[in-house]
């Protein structure tokens, strides 16, 4: 069988011996000649890269530490909304030396649980020259002034055009943009003359399958036409459900479309590891993949199988849990990792489901024996205002204790209803029939990107309860 250059790069990438070292040197060499968009000096070239999708929810920093751990090469942040970030404070967490972007709350829930709003979170250091950042945005100056806001501390800046879901499509951002193609170039054209000059790193695109393939060919060749170093396809289309098996009829058209204009392409969609992800690659020419849902579930499918392959549940599940506390991860989104990464089946998913801070957590895995692992829950649970283990209170007089144990039981119990409200919502998004039929627990709609979508709702409900007196039961019970 016959192979292109690219394609032999590609094939003995998994398995490089004193066999195959000339044949590789020699497909390295071919494959210079291809012709390549220039990346900036402070940014990075998607080829050769197995990498971390963006996910709502799954994609915040612990999660993209573990991926990093387990040999991710880079990795995506969630979408995070143009507006959500304008406004934004940036600081240097003084304990873990994290980069914050915050804000004041704006809604009346929020200001019950936190003082201020953490609306992204990176690591300088561990996620240095592999991070991603990615915009959910209609328009290009708003594009740009997000982007301005991050831009020295990430190594590119990556617009959502694939989407499908509601809170992203209502206001013309995510899978709608697909539909706008000229404004989709817009924000991308600005982001290339504003963005990659002033700060040396590179703009990509993640989009979806148009309906025929001429109509999805049309649109890359306007996309890779606006300067941008990166394209990712997710091979299915916008109506389509994660259920449903990824469509890859027209991948190698896009691929050979892209590698016209220089531009990497990186397939997304039913990518189940490193090993498969390379397989792919090979298979269909694209120069590198996006690996989602299985690294939602666990973190090692990044690892080789060659270098362990994927690690137990408990092994992935023990190392997240500490990636969580060392970053200070809100604990609803934590739970919610949790019930995503724990079989369901598992005697622990259920003993999982009433925790209520970071300690009874540790307790419920199994991990007290690891002394620090113990000590760093207390501080954690502490810092965070959780209920300690012995459910005690450390500090004031006894009434100021009763009073500190109710405020601290009403914000775990809406902590709490936030992690079960998300696990049954992507279960619904998923398709599940049986999680269709349940009953939304309470919801906090603490997700910033659902804040702008559910804040008409929440003034109605304001209105209607004539300024009640419980803004939290009110806003909980609106939502």
């Amino acid at each position: 069988m016959l192979f292109s250059p690219l394609r032999l790069v590609r094939t003995i990438m998994t398995s490089v011996t004193e066999d195959t070292a000339p044949v590789l040197a020699a497909a390295a060499a071919a494959g210079l000649t291809q012709k390549r968009v220039p990346i900036p000096p402070r940014g990075v070239d998607y080829r050769g890269k197995i990498v971390l999708a963006p996910m709502v929810r799954s994609g915040e920093l612990p999660s993209r530490l573990l991926a990093l751990h387990y040999g991710a090469d880079l990795v995506w942040g969630p979408e995070t909304i143009d507006r959500a970030m304008i406004g934004t404070t940036r600081r240097v967490n003084p304990r873990n030396n994290c980069i914050e972007w915050t804000r004041v709350p704006t809604n009346n829930v929020k200001k019950e649980l936190f003082d201020e709003s953490v609306i992204y979170r990176i690591d300088p250091v561990r996620e240095a020259g592999r991070h991603i950042f990615q915009i959910g945005t209609s328009d290009p100056a708003r594009a740009v002034e997000c982007a301005k806001l991050v831009a020295a501390d990430v190594s590119g800046i990556d617009v959502n055009a694939g989407c499908p879901k509601p809170f992203s499509t209502h206001a013309g951002m995510g899978a709608a943009l697909l539909r706008t193609p000229e404004k989709l170039a817009s924000i991308l054209e600005a982001l290339v003359a504003e963005i990659k000059p002033a700060f040396d790193i590179g703009i990509s695109v993640k989009i979806r399958l148009l309906e025929t393939p001429a109509e999805t060919e049309a649109l890359v060749r306007r996309l890779c036409a606006t300067g941008i170093t990166g394209l990712t396809i997710h091979c299915r289309t916008t109506p389509m459900r994660p259920r449903e098996r990824a469509i890859r009829g027209q991948l190698r058209m896009i691929a050979d479309v892209c590698h016209e204009f220089g531009v990497a392409c990186v397939v997304n969609g039913d990518v189940e590891g490193r090993d498969h992800a390379l397989e792919l690659m090979a298979e269909y020419g694209t120069d590198g993949a996006m690996i989602a849902t299985c690294a939602e579930k666990n973190g090692s499918c990044f690892r080789a199988k060659a270098d362990g392959g994927l690690a137990t549940w408990e092994e992935a599940v023990a190392k997240y849990v500490r990636f969580a506390m060392e970053v200070e991860n809100k604990f609803h989104n934590t739970k919610f990792m949790l019930t995503q990464m724990v079989p369901g089946k598992s005697p622990k998913y259920r003993e999982l489901t009433p925790c209520k801070s970071y300690g009874k957590i540790i307790e419920v895995l199994g991990l007290t024996d690891d002394e620090e692992l113990v000590e760093m829950a207390r501080r954690t649970d502490e810092l965070m205002k959780l209920v300690p283990l012995d459910g005690s209170s450390s500090t004031g007089n006894d009434k100021s204790k009763v009073e500190a144990a109710g405020d601290d039981k009403k914000k775990n119990d809406l902590t709490n209803n936030v992690a079960q409200q998300e696990n049954l919502k992507r279960k619904r998004e998923d398709g599940d029939e049986e999680a269709e039929k349940q009953q939304l627990p309470p919801s906090t709609r603490a997700n910033v990107s659902e804040a702008v979508e559910v804040a008409t709702t929440a003034a109605a409900a304001s209105v209607a309860e004539q300024q009640s007196s419980q803004p939290v039961a009110a806003a909980v019970a609106a939502s």
